[in-house]
């Protein structure tokens, strides 16, 4: 069975799309695909997962982000393209690292990696810091988690527009960033490369599973409180002696890219599955798992069957971000990110996880934020954000009382003397590739 096959299935479904792979088997092939199916933003309902005696033959049932059937005929050849090329005989996949779909590697960035402890503010020290030393974040992640946080970034030279190159100067850059996610602790790493790709989420979790962010529990273990609206998953792992397999068993509630998550970090740990089923219908997901290490022997300890336990709900809660969701968008400039950090700082939030992109001269920033003490923000200290950055630039998503409707720029003094640095001339402005 080689090349691999992809084929879409339309009819036997009514309300989702099925996509069946077949393939020859090998290690890391089940996230090759998951995560081609979470870079193109389908959202996986329903798996079907078996991979034993050499051979690779899934099935998932996938939407769209409406939740509707995928129609578009350009789009479904797209995702076979897509799983084709990422598992067919001229790909050269690592299951440490890979691009995301559509990037390309590029010497046109430089990539940053940082990890340490967490703590308010980091974010805004962090670029500004990159803003002193003549740097643009084209795009960059940052997750927080017991006590941790990681980032990944990618930068480029102000002036050039490109990656920066000048041994020193990319030297001078990791020791910057090395003391300020060091901060009082001495357990911080950075890394800075000139060339290269690297998928962003997929890194993160690597960094922050090597970082052992899992084993930094609180007094209740670091457990989510199993409140009716949010409780906290639910994992266990069972062996099953007569088949050679451990069973691990997922039951929590669902959201997107549940399934990338999990399965990037089993295969972090250097497990494969053999076998599975994933079920997202309705408010929770269900996800059954037949595993053995890579070494071909189930778990084999109590020690390492916690660990597994351990490392899959911190797998879950890493992206379920304690905060309020604002969504900034707005023309690109050096020290963007910098500024507008700097002013959820000293309105006292703290980002608890950030997703920064360009696309074209477009900024495009998600923030998830709360206040210093954990508190719920509130509205005055929106308000007040979002008058000095822009109302109609910062948009507040899921807060229970609603912000007042946006005004207009010119009513507010602190928007102009704002927006004077947003929209600098073009000349004056590195606006990425």
């Amino acid at each position: 069975m080689n090349p691999p096959r992809v084929t879409i299935d339309n009819t036997s479904c009514p309300n989702a799309t099925v996509i069946h792979v077949d393939s020859a088997n090998k290690y890391g092939i089940l996230l090759e695909v998951v995560q081609v199916l979470t870079d193109l933003k389908l959202i996986v309902k329903k798996a079907y997962i078996s991979s034993d005696g050499g051979w690779f033959m899934d099935v998932f049932t996938v939407t769209n982000q409406s939740g509707h059937k995928i129609t578009d005929e350009s789009v479904l050849q797209g995702i076979k393209d897509y799983i084709y090329k990422s598992i067919g005989p001229d790909s050269c996949f690592l299951p440490s690292r890979r691009r995301a779909v559509g990037v390309e590697p590029s010497s046109d960035h430089t990539l940053i990696e940082l990890t340490g402890t967490d703590r308010p503010g980091l974010l805004s020290e962090v670029s500004a810091v990159l803003t002193s030393l003549e740097c643009n974040v084209v795009s960059a992640e940052l997750w927080t988690h017991n006590g941790r946080a990681a980032a990944v970034m990618q930068v480029t030279d102000r002036e050039s527009g490109l990656a920066v190159s000048d041994a020193e100067r990319v030297g001078r850059i990791k020791g910057r960033l090395y003391n300020v996610f060091r901060g009082r602790s001495r357990d911080a790493k950075t890394a800075v490369a000139t060339t290269g790709a690297t998928h962003p989420e997929r890194r993160l979790h690597q960094m922050m599973f090597e970082d052992r962010d899992y084993e930094r529990r609180g007094k209740d273990d670091g457990r989510a409180a199993a409140s009716g609206s949010n409780p906290g998953p639910v994992v266990s792992v069972v062996n099953w002696l007569q088949k050679y397999y451990s069973v691990v068993t997922v039951r929590c509630r669902d959201r997107p890219k549940l399934l990338f998550d999990t399965v990037c970090t089993l295969t972090d740990m250097q497990y494969v599955v053999f076998h599975g089923s994933v079920d997202t219908e309705g408010p929770e997901a269900y996800q059954d798992y037949y595993i053995r290490h890579i070494d071909g022997c189930p778990v084999n300890s109590e020690a390492e069957r916690k660990r597994i336990i351990q490392c899959l709900e911190a797998a879950i809660e890493r992206r379920v971000s304690e905060g309020l969701k604002l969504e900034l968008s707005t023309g690109d400039r050096v020290g963007l990110l910098s500024d507008v950090t700097r002013i959820f700082r000293e309105n006292g939030l703290t980002v608890t996880r950030a997703e920064v992109s360009t696309r074209g001269d477009e900024a495009v920033n998600t923030f998830y934020v709360r206040d210093a003490a954990g508190s719920a923000v509130e509205l005055r200290t929106l308000e007040a954000i979002r008058q000095e950055i822009g109302q109609t630039v910062l948009q507040v998503k899921g807060h229970p009382e609603q912000p007042k409707p946006p005004v207009a720029a010119q009513d507010s003094p602190t928007r102009f003397l704002f927006s004077s640095l947003l929209f600098r001339p073009r000349s004056l402005c590195n606006l990425g590739p």
